[in-house]
């Protein structure tokens, strides 16, 4: 497939300070890549350099194979062809939705009546039709963020940038938010970035996760390599739950050393049959992952009640540990239980 962007050792500062540290980077047409990482860690200038409202400092920015930026020289942002959504909606406070909407089509050569037609569709797409001649100040949080996703989307741009576009909504609207700029990303064709700190919304969305730290990207993936198979330690605590236990290898000739598991909440199993002796761990270690060699003994010190499914926290003799189990709670607080670890990730 072709490329919608390369960012090739790109560097961008903030004065003396670098924010970003040769960062490489491609998402190829109609791709979704989502930058997720903490605060400040540099999802935002990243999309801002793309973007073309930060310079770089170093490397280089291409988008379908043209230079638009390098230290010497930047294309500005309405050159670029790329649509952006803020994280803090950026709405033009004196226009209404419907003209906010139809103004970068306006930009593009529509006449006025074509613009603002096209702009009352995509607001009813974004359920936000009946709101059309309200200006910002009329609005809440969550609908100026549907007219911030709508008047992108007018652009038809080849690759839309998202900054956290969902940072300030409620989680019913955030997953309906998340849902409807998903699938009309895919029924355009357009190439997705987005930045996120929300290891939910990256999974969920994404073709590949970039996982930024402090300005570097330390792993690149699926969103099932980066939850099952993370990187290290850091990776593996950012992109969700993760247990660390320490074990005892078996049928490899280092035998008696210790090897450090990482275990998922889901990846464990726990049983009834308790006993009041505390068991040996053993582990089978295979190149990319490992199985647990039998059962142990452990004790419940906290337990979440979440609907669907019942979290635990146990204190076992190899490490505390969180589980995960579908269904209403089988084990109370202090009750001697057994656990198995299904699937971990040797660190």
């Amino acid at each position: 497939m072709s490329l919608a962007l390369e960012c090739s050792g790109l560097r961008i500062a903030y004065g003396a300070t670098e924010v970003l540290h040769g960062v490489e980077l491609t998402v190829e047409a109609g791709e979704s890549v989502v930058l997720l990482g903490p605060s400040g860690s540099g999802k935002s200038s990243l999309l801002y350099g793309v973007a073309g409202f930060l310079p770089p400092s170093g490397g280089e920015i291409r988008l379908e194979g043209r230079m638009i930026a390098t230290p010497r020289s930047q294309e500005p942002p309405e050159r670029r062809g790329v649509a952006m959504v803020f994280q803090h909606y950026a709405l033009w406070p004196h226009l209404s939705a419907l003209d906010t909407v139809a103004y970068p089509l306006r930009r593009s050569g529509s006449d006025r009546g074509a613009a603002r037609r096209r702009a009352a569709d995509l607001l009813d797409l974004m359920g936000v039709a009946a709101l059309s001649e309200r200006r910002p100040s009329e609005l809440s949080g969550g609908e100026q963020q549907r007219i911030g996703v709508a008047r992108a989307l007018a652009r038809e741009a080849r690759l839309l940038l998202l900054d956290e576009p969902t940072a300030h909504l409620d989680a019913p609207l955030r997953a309906a938010l998340v849902a409807e700029i998903a699938d009309q990303q895919r029924r355009s064709g357009a190439a997705a970035l987005w930045a996120t700190h929300d290891v939910t919304e990256a999974l969920a969305v994404a073709d590949r996760v970039g996982v930024l730290r402090e300005g570097r990207l330390v792993q690149v993936g699926s969103p099932a390599e980066l939850y099952e198979r993370p990187a290290d330690l850091w990776t593996a605590r950012l992109s969700g739950p993760a247990s660390l236990l320490a074990l005892d290898i078996v049928e490899r000739k280092d035998s008696q050393a210790v090897v450090v598991i990482q275990g998922r909440p889901h990846a464990m199993s726990l049983a009834s049959d308790a006993t009041s002796a505390l068991g040996s761990a053993k582990v089978l270690v295979r190149p990319d992952w490992a199985e647990f060699g039998g059962d142990l003994n452990a004790l419940v010190t906290a337990r979440w009640y979440r609907g669907p499914h019942t979290d635990y926290r146990l204190a076992t003799p190899v490490g505390e540990l969180e589980l995960r189990q579908l269904g209403p709670p089988t084990a109370s607080l202090g009750d001697a239980v057994r656990w198995r670890l299904k699937r971990g990730w040797a660190l």
